[in-house]
């Protein structure tokens, strides 16, 4: 899967992924073969966290 590079781009398109397929970042990553650790540290350079309980990135 090709991922967006704007972390901006990135962020909206994993949230809208999350709410309409997904249960978990994890299940994400694991169903797409992406890395949670750079997404997550992409997002994380502009300022948001996965929330789990909420299932979205924050």
């Amino acid at each position: 899967m090709s991922l967006p590079e704007d972390p901006i781009i990135l962020y909206s398109f994993i949230n809208t992924q999350l709410r309409d397929k997904y249960s978990s970042f994890e299940e994400f990553c694991r169903s797409n073969s992406v890395d949670a650790e750079k997404i997550s540290d992409k997002l994380k350079s502009v300022g948001f966290e996965y929330i789990p309980e909420l299932n979205k990135f924050m």
